[in-house]
């Protein structure tokens, strides 16, 4: 069911987010405090400063020689420095839990054991791993038993209000507009 992702709304970033787990992975960890497309562009940044995106190079690299690769501009992320320590210490986990392979996380198991493995994460709290659960069954195919009621209103056919929901520019206007109104509302 993989079908080719506009996360980060660049084609060569979002080729390397459907091909590649881990830089999905990344990008879903990295989607805090700054734009989607650019957290979604990130692993292609690292991709390009690294020769590569390789889950154990990371985790076993000097950590300020990471932190300046994060911090070159123009920088991976808005806090470079301690996304730097997030993305070490997450790829540290997946080295030592999953022998380097993130597709380990949801290989099997129901919705909520997925969900369970994907909030052990490090930089993942409930929200991220509901809704990168959300992500994996809407537009990767990995759908467990009970995989929507796990992300719950993530997992809602049709709903426009999280990343599993962008597939196009238009699709994300409307994620937009719909957490623009969340806000709103909870300002009320």
């Amino acid at each position: 069911m993989t079908r080719k992702v506009c996360l980060a709304q660049n084609p060569e970033a979002d080729a390397l987010l459907t091909e590649d787990r881990f830089a999905l992975l990344l990008g879903m960890m990295l989607d805090q405090q700054i734009p989607m497309e650019k957290a979604f562009s990130g692993p292609k940044v690292l991709a390009d400063r690294m020769g590569g995106l390789d889950v154990r190079r990371i985790a076993e690299a000097d950590p300020e020689a990471f932190a300046t690769v994060m911090a070159t501009p123009p920088a991976v992320h808005r806090f470079p420095g301690s996304m730097a320590k997030r993305v070490q210490a997450l790829s540290q986990f997946v080295v030592d839990t999953y022998d380097g392979d993130v597709t380990r996380i949801w290989a099997d198991g129901d919705g909520a054991a997925v969900l369970k493995r994907l909030k052990a994460l490090p930089g993942f709290g409930e929200q991220k791993a509901k809704i990168f659960l959300a992500l994996l069954g809407k537009q990767f195919g990995v759908t467990p038993e009970g995989w929507r009621a796990a992300a719950g209103h993530y997992g809602d056919e049709g709903s426009r209000r999280s990343v599993a929901d962008v597939r196009d520019q238009a699709s994300l206007l409307e994620v937009r507009d719909f957490k623009k109104a969340a806000k709103a509302a909870a300002k009320k």
